[in-house]
C-alpha cells in the first residue's frame, strides 16, 4: 500500500529544503540512486560550461550516483537540436528514462536562481510522478531548492559576490547585477538580494530585465551613489543571450552597457555566469546534499 511519508505543499517551498516523497513497494531491494540536474538551459555553446560545471560538481560529490541533465526551456532545446544535433531531454522525459532504467531513488536539483515559474513546473512534475505507485513509480523522489529560497541564501550569495567583486568597489566604482526577473511572486527575491548586498557594500546594485527592480529603478539608485565607473555582471547561472546581448552588447543602444554609457558612466562588462563560480556551485550542492540527509 502506498505510504506518503512527506508531502510539502508548493506554497511552503520557501521555508523548507525540498519536496520529498517515498513509497513502499513490498520486498526490499538495493536502492539505485540518481541525480537529475535541471537547468533552464542555453543555446550558446560557449556559455554552457557553467551548467556542465554544476553537473561535474554533482558527480564529484556523489561518485556512486548516476547524474543526468535536463533543460526546462523547449525553445532552447529545439534550437540546440536544430543547430548542433544535440538532444537534451525535458525533466519529464529524463525522469521517465530514469524510471525505465531501474533507478529507485531520484533527487532533482534545479539550477534556477529563484523559485519562479520554471521551478513551479518542475515541482508539478515531481509531485505528479510521486503519486504513481507500483512498478511505474519511484520508491523515493525529492526536489531540491533553487539558489535563493530564504534570507540566509541571499546573505550567503551576497557574501560570495562581495568576495568575488570587492576589487571593483573602491573609489568611484560600483557593480551592477542584471537578473532575469519574472512576473511570478518569487521575483521579490531580487529585492531581497538588493537588501542583502547593501549589508556588505553600498556600491552593489540589482536590476532585472523583466521584473522589479527595472533598469530605471536601478539607475536612479546608482546615480545617488556618486559612482562613475560601473562593472556589469549577470545575476544568472549562465552568461548567455541576456548577458551577452541585453547587458553587454556595445552595438545595441538598448543594452544596459550602452544606456549606462549614455548616462555618462565608464562601463565594463564581466561575462561570467554564477555557475562558473565555485562558491556558488557549493551552495547548490548544499541544497542537493540536504535531500540525501
Amino acid at each position: 500500500m502506498k505510504k506518503l511519508l512527506i508531502l510539502l505543499p508548493l506554497a511552503a517551498l520557501f521555508a523548507f529544503s525540498g519536496i520529498a516523497f517515498a513509497h513502499g513497494h513490498g520486498a526490499e531491494q538495493e536502492p539505485r540512486k540518481a541525480i537529475l540536474v535541471v537547468s533552464f538551459g542555453t543555446s550558446m555553446p560557449e556559455a554552457r560550461h557553467a551548467i556542465d560545471a554544476l553537473v561535474d560538481e554533482a558527480r564529484k560529490a556523489f561518485p556512486d550516483t548516476e547524474v543526468r541533465l535536463a533543460y526546462t526551456s523547449n525553445i532552447i532545446r529545439h534550437k540546440i537540436v536544430k543547430e548542433e544535433g544535440l538532444y537534451i531531454p525535458t525533466p519529464m522525459e529524463a525522469l521517465a528514462k530514469l524510471q525505465d532504467d531501474g533507478f529507485t531513488h531520484v533527487y532533482v536539483q534545479p539550477t534556477h536562481i529563484i523559485p519562479g515559474e520554471e521551478f513551479d513546473d518542475i515541482a508539478r512534475v515531481v509531485t505528479a510522478l510521486a503519486s504513481i505507485d507500483g512498478k511505474y513509480g519511484f520508491e523515493r523522489i525529492a526536489l531540491g531548492n533553487p539558489l535563493l529560497t530564504d534570507s540566509d541564501d541571499c546573505a550567503d550569495l551576497a557574501a560570495i559576490l562581495y568576495r568575488t567583486y570587492q576589487d571593483k568597489l573602491g573609489g568611484d566604482q560600483a557593480v551592477v547585477f542584471m537578473g532575469h526577473g519574472s512576473p511570478h511572486s518569487a521575483n521579490a527575491f531580487y529585492s531581497q538580494m538588493q537588501l542583502a548586498l547593501e549589508k556588505v557594500s553600498d556600491r552593489f546594485f540589482v536590476g532585472t530585465v523583466e521584473g522589479f527592480p527595472s533598469f530605471d529603478d536601478m539607475a536612479r539608485r546608482l546615480e545617488k551613489s556618486g559612482a562613475r565607473r560601473v562593472t556589469l555582471v549577470p545575476l544568472m547561472i549562465v552568461a548567455g543571450d541576456h548577458a551577452r546581448n541585453d547587458m553587454a552588447d556595445a552595438e545595441d543602444p538598448q543594452s544596459w552597457l550602452s544606456m549606462l554609457k549614455e548616462h555618462g558612466y565608464r562601463v565594463d562588462a564581466d561575462i561570467t555566469g554564477l555557475g562558473e563560480n565555485g562558491e556558488v556551485r557549493a551552495l547548490f550542492l548544499q541544497h542537493l546534499k540536504a535531500l540525501f540527509d
